[in-house]
This record gives structure tokens, C-alpha cells and sequence, in this order.
């Protein structure tokens, strides 16, 4: 006798960051001022630049996992307020680098700083962000917090120059570049979500559930950004579709598709990547090789495999407004791709 199992249709419901805005937009505020005031200074060009991308219309998805990780376990100070600063600030610092390093045009649909400002303002700048961001951390009072929040500062810098190393090789591997994206994005995940449990005294199983947690949506969150820089639009990029290609940067989608094409396909790759042969007929021709080896849809897929290990982490954690929103963060984070 066979047994039938109603399945709930969840698809229908588009998944969305409102629940995790709206239970921290207090907090938010609060950071929000606090972000504005250290990123003040009497050196002029420091806030022109700070503001130029600090007010450019980002999610600030991490700072928002702090501030629920804490709420989750019920802190009632305003030390999560300073670590989710300093975790934007953390943010910041990095994308103002990384845009020095990629020689980027666009961020978030603006000019980048750099090229308003020039690459040393651009450096410079990121750099007093990083140094008020530990000034914070230092006034929260925790070693366990700063501990995290540094090693995570270490481990970004890492993945740069270990993502430098790999630039424009197109034998690094789906391994190498797991290994670029965990110490590049899911680094300051993890660690935004494990500083609150942190700083609200939980258990060492909750801050690693939070880690765990943290690590595998940042994870998912970049194979996804990976995806839309070849089947999004610049729009939902903030920046130029292609520009992945243009910039010789090795993702996944292309991993995938050089090492399941012919000789001839690899070819085309090593000419393009490596030889910097990145011109709008090569894009076409890089876009229809991906859709042809399932570069874009096999890339979900693994996003969505980390995506199910963050929902995991989560699972034995007690049910909760912030639980079900950190939940929904990770299906919103995936579904940009739908």
C-alpha cells in the first residue's frame, strides 16, 4: 500500500530580507548614525570618500546579522551596535581595496571611489575605516568578539592574495577557488554572525551554530553573485555584466565550463582569461559556453548545497522571530538567481 505525502509548495512565496530589516531596523538606525560619526574627520577627503560608497545604497546584510544573532539570544546592551559597525566598516574597508585591485568602474551603479578620488585616496581611506572599525571592538569591552572580528580581517586578506595568485590561471580548480571565496566573503559572514552570540554570553554551541551558519550563507551568497555577473543584469549588479570576464577573474561558472569543454573550447579560455583576450564577441561566445556545460546551473546548485547546510546550522536553535528571519535570508540570498 503506497502512502502519499503532501509536499507544501514553498516557491510560491518569494523568500525576502524584510522580516530581518524590519526586526532590526532600531538597531539599524543606531548603526546607521554610528557610521556616519566615525567615518567623520577633519581630514576632508577621508568622509568624501567614505560616504561616496558607505551611502550608495547597499543591503548592509552583514551588519543586520549581528544585530539579530544578538537579539536571538537576547542582548539588551548596545555593544552589537559597535561589532555591526565595525563589521560594515570591515565591509567597506575591503570593497575599497578590492576595487584598487580589480580596477573597477563601476560599484553599486556609481563611479568607484577610485575613480574620483584616484587608487591611493581609495587605500588609504579603506585603512582608517579598518582602523576605526578595531577602535570599536575595543570599546565593546570583548576579547572573544575582537578575537573573531581580527582573525577574520587576516583571513580577508588572505583570500586577496591568494586570489592574486590564482588571477588568470585557468588551471586553479573548483577547490582553489572555494578556498578563495571562504577566506574572501564567508570570513566576515561567519564572523558577523558569530560576534553576536558573542556578545549576548551564549553557549560555544550557539556562537558556532551562528558561525556555521554565517560561513555557508556567505558561501552561497558569492557562487550567487558568481552566477548573476554572467546571466544578471547590471541593474541587479551594481556593476557591468561581464565583468568577471572582463577582469580575467577565474569563478566557478568558468571553472566548470573549461574543465567540461574540448581542447578547443579550453583553448578559447586560456586565450580570453589568461591572455586577456576579453572583448564583447569573446563574452558571447564565454556566455554560450557556460549555458552549454551548465556552468550558471550547476553553480546554483552548489549554492543551494551550502544554502541547506546554513538552514541546518540553524535548525536545533529554538524557534524565534530572528531564527525564522535569518532563515529567509538564506532562500533570498539563492533566489536573486530566480
Amino acid at each position: 500500500m503506497g502512502v502519499v505525502i503532501p509536499l507544501e509548495d514553498n516557491k510560491n512565496k518569494q523568500a525576502s530580507v524584510k522580516p530581518l530589516v524590519d526586526l532590526t531596523q532600531s538597531d539599524m538606525e543606531r548603526v546607521n548614525q554610528l557610521i556616519l560619526s566615525k567615518a567623520g574627520s577633519d581630514v576632508q577627503m577621508i568622509p568624501e570618500v567614505a560616504n561616496h560608497l558607505i551611502s550608495s545604497g547597499g543591503k548592509r546584510l552583514r551588519p543586520m546579522l549581528t544585530l539579530a544573532a544578538a537579539s536571538m539570544f537576547g542582548y539588551e546592551g548596545d555593544g552589537h551596535v559597535k561589532l555591526a559597525t565595525s563589521v560594515e566598516f570591515m565591509h567597506t574597508a575591503t570593497l575599497l581595496h578590492d576595487d584598487v585591485v580589480d580596477e573597477s568602474d563601476l560599484r553599486r551603479g556609481k563611479s568607484t571611489a577610485r575613480t574620483i578620488w584616484g587608487n591611493q585616496a581609495s587605500v588609504l581611506v579603506g585603512d582608517f575605516l579598518l582602523g576605526q572599525a578595531f577602535r570599536m571592538m575595543v570599546d565593546v569591552g570583548s576579547l572573544d568578539a575582537l578575537d573573531v572580528l581580527s582573525t577574520a580581517a587576516s583571513v580577508i586578506a588572505e583570500g586577496e592574495v591568494l586570489q592574486l595568485s590564482v588571477a588568470k590561471n585557468m588551471e586553479t580548480t573548483e577547490d582553489d577557488y572555494l578556498q578563495v571565496i571562504r577566506a574572501k566573503t564567508a570570513a566576515l559572514f561567519a564572523a558577523a554572525s558569530e560576534v553576536g552570540p558573542i556578545v549576548a554570553s551564549a553557549s560555544k554551541a550557539d556562537r558556532n551554530a551562528l558561525k556555521s551558519y554565517g560561513t555557508n550563507l556567505g558561501l552561497a551568497f558569492q557562487l550567487v553573485d558568481d552566477v548573476l555577473d554572467y546571466g544578471g543584469s547590471s541593474s541587479d549588479l551594481g556593476k557591468n555584466v561581464g565583468d568577471d570576464f572582463r577582469e580575467g577573474k577565474i569563478t566557478l561558472p568558468v571553472i566548470l565550463s573549461y574543465r567540461r569543454g574540448t581542447p578547443q573550447d579550453r583553448a578559447f579560455w586560456r586565450e580570453a582569461i589568461e591572455g586577456g583576450a576579453s572583448d564583447e564577441a569573446n563574452l558571447e561566445k564565454a556566455l554560450s559556453l557556460i549555458h552549454r556545460y551548465g556552468g550558471l546551473t550547476d553553480t546554483i546548485a552548489r549554492a543551494k548545497h551550502y544554502g541547506t547546510i546554513a538552514r541546518d546550522a540553524l535548525a536545533p536553535l529554538p524557534a524565534s522571530p530572528c531564527k525564522s528571519a535569518l532563515v529567509e535570508v538564506i532562500d533570498f540570498c539563492i533566489d536573486r538567481v530566480s
